[in-house]
Order: structure tokens, then sequence, then C-alpha cells
């Protein structure tokens, strides 16, 4: 984006505390310009008053260079309008920039994108930011050679038993930066680490919830953490098979429809806190979601270590691995590898008895069926094959001799 003579301004959506700023302002920012110039409309809300006299983009940097006592540069500085979400007129200052000034670096963030009532369709490049993937949780640990194994798709046993022992700590600790920061930070036993992880996890759903209030708009907010932590609740359900439809029914006191929940259900995607999964009851031929209906979906957390903090799961629950539960966390697992890394919505397969629990299409137009399975014919086999089987089909490289594995 940077290197592009002309640009659109640079918009970066993710849910709350994934690590948006941070990335502007220090690896970014920090890295590839001489000044970094960072207007928090959530820290600082009076800085809405640049804006008040006109959106064109000279008059903004004027009235930003009076207000701090700064001279800006728009063809070297970085403009970085964090929690832009917080001032419409930020918003809509970036078609202005987008059209009059398009040379200028002009980047934003925020967590309620996704709610905003107008929003410049066209004029900025869009890109999402996740919790950190099984990849990066890798990374963090720091072993080059094991993170190598990984990527090269690795066979060997020993690799296989130190990436499931790696995957299953990042089940606890999920992807959210300061819960990865914290699990790695060595001081004291891990009992203190596992502490403080749930406290991470602790603050962020109590920040959601206070989210919920503040940006529900028409929807009711008490109806959306009901959604939301009823989501937990529905995938424990799924005790012997895969992930099961979500159901209305006793969501929501005297609510039994879609369309009664449908509100609250598209505001926690739209805040990027869940995502869908659909079903495809027919031969999963292309396009797919002309196969799908949009009462019909799995419903999935947005990371899998707040699932397990929302049931109330141990550390040492996730390594005892229980058949009761495991399958439906390492669902939530892939669907949210899947969200982040490939494509989405994602979708799945079932006719009469029979599920696959994901599809993919290809480049190519090839669907691949994915299946997730909570037991392996051999026991030696551990479910680390998961970590690989992304890895296969990013790179259309498909085991044919695998047999189950396939």
């Amino acid at each position: 984006w940077k290197n592009q003579p002309v640009r659109k301004p640079l918009l970066l959506d993710g849910a709350r505390q994934v690590g948006k700023s941070y990335l502007v302002e220090q690896l970014f920012g920090g890295i590839h310009f001489p000044a970094v110039h960072r207007l928090d409309f959530l820290a600082e809300p009076t800085l809405e008053n640049i804006f008040a006299d006109s959106l064109e983009p000279k008059a903004i940097l004027d009235n930003l260079e009076i207000r701090r006592n700064i001279s800006i540069n728009p063809a070297t500085d970085l403009i970085f309008f964090d929690e832009v979400g917080e001032c419409q007129a930020a918003v809509d200052s970036l078609k202005y920039f987008a059209e009059r000034m398009p040379e200028a670096y002009i980047c934003g963030s925020g967590s309620n994108i996704g709610l905003l009532a107008s929003f410049p369709v066209g004029k900025v490049q869009l890109l999402e930011l996740f919790p950190m993937s099984f990849e990066e949780f890798l990374m963090a640990a720091g072993n080059q050679g094991l993170l190598k194994a990984f990527r090269t798709q690795s066979r060997q046993l020993n690799v296989h038993e130190m990436l499931w022992s790696m995957l299953l700590d990042y089940y606890f600790v999920g992807g959210m930066p300061e819960a990865v920061d914290a699990w790695y930070n060595r001081e004291g036993g891990i009992n203190q680490r596992c502490r403080r992880v749930k406290q991470i996890h602790e603050g962020l759903i109590a920040g959601y919830a206070r989210d919920f209030g503040k940006y529900s708009g028409k929807t009711n907010a008490q109806q959306i953490e009901s959604v939301f932590l009823n989501i937990p609740r529905q995938l424990s359900r799924s005790m012997d098979g895969s992930v099961r439809r979500f159901f209305f029914k006793d969501v929501i006191e005297k609510k039994r429809r879609y369309a009664e929940l449908q509100g609250p259900i598209d505001w926690l995607e739209k805040a990027k806190l869940a995502s869908k999964c659909y079903p495809i009851g027919s031969k999963p031929l292309p396009p797919l979601p002309a196969l799908v209906k949009e009462n019909i979906f799995k419903l999935f957390l947005f990371d899998v270590g707040l699932l397990g903090y929302l049931l109330n799961m141990e550390y040492a629950d996730q390594l005892g691995q229980k058949a009761s539960y495991k399958g439906y966390i390492a669902e939530n697992f892939v669907q949210n590898e899947f969200r982040s890394q490939l494509s989405y919505p994602t979708y799945s397969w079932e006719e009469a008895r029979g599920e696959i629990e994901f599809l993919h299409r290809c480049q190519d137009g090839e669907v691949i069926p994915v299946g997730v399975k909570r037991r392996l014919a051999n026991p030696r086999q551990k479910p680390a094959y998961l970590c690989r089987a992304l890895c296969a089909i990013e790179n259309r490289e498909v085991d044919r001799s695998g047999g189950g594995r396939q």
C-alpha cells in the first residue's frame, strides 16, 4: 500500500484488542515513516473539531498543525485516524482524501467500522486484522526450527508431538495478543501464567460487554450479550459429531425465530466477534453461496481461548482432551483459521446422517472436503495433522495417499 504511487486511504478493521493500533503506529508507522501523527478519537473526542469547518484535506491538515503545533508533510508522514468510528466526520473525510489528496498516507482503524451508519464505499482500501493464528502463535514462541517444520509440513513424529503440545497451549491461550504475550512471559510457574491469561480473558469479555451497550444503537444490548454468551453453550452441546446448527429457541426469552434474533447475530458478526458457517444439503457445486439458506448456519466464536474461558475450562482440561468436548473446540479452531487465512463465509456439507465439517473452494474451482475429527484410527497419528490441513489446502498439496487422513 505504501509503495503505490497513488493510493486510497487504508482502513484496518477488526475486533477490539486484536492489535490494530499497535500494528499501524509501531510496527508499520514506526519503521516505514519518519513521523506518525496519531489522532485517537476515543481518547480525545474534541479532535472532531478539526473537521468542523471543512472536509477538504488541506483544511483538515492545517487545523491539525495548528492544534498540535507541528508541521505535517503528507508526502512523507503517516496520518493515523485511530478509533475512526468514533468520529463520523473523520470517516466521511476519507472520501475527500482519496479524491483530492491521493498521494497522502492516510490510515484509519477501528473496532466498530462494520457498525457505522455511513461508509465511503469504494474510496478506501479495507483490510481486516484477526486474533493471532496458530502459525503466529508458533512465531511468538521463538522456536524457529519448529516453525520451519510446521511450514514445510514435516511428518516426523517428534515434530507432531511438539506441534500437538503447542496446539493444546493455543486452545487455552487463544490468539489475543495480550494473552499470547502473557503466556510467553516466563516469569513464575505454569499456574501463574495460567492466572495471567485468565485475567486477560476476563478483562476482554468485560470490555466487549461494555461495547454492547455503547455501540448497540437500535439493537438491544442485552440481546446481543445473550446471543454472544449462548454461542459457547450451543457449541458445547456438540458432543458426538459436528457442531450443530445454531438454534434460536431459548436464546432470548419469548423469541424463537431467526427474524427475531437476526439483529443481535448480525451485530456480533459485523463487530468480528462471531462468524458463520453455512451447511449445504445438496451436491456442493459452485457457486456455493447460491446453495445456502440465510437462516441456517453454525455460529462460532472469534477466538478459541475466549471460548474456553467462557466455558470455564482450565489449562488441565485442554491438556486432558476429553472426547466430550475436544471436537467442537477443534472445529471452532479450524473455522477461525479458515476465516483469517482463506475465505469467509465458510461452508459445510450435510445429508441424512453424513456430514463434512468444512468445504473449501480452491482458485481452480475444485471443492475440497475438510473433515475435523475428534478421534483418529491410529493413536500415534496425533491431531496435529489438523495443523497441516490448512497449509495443504492453501498450497494445493493434497495428500492422496493418507487413507483416512485425506
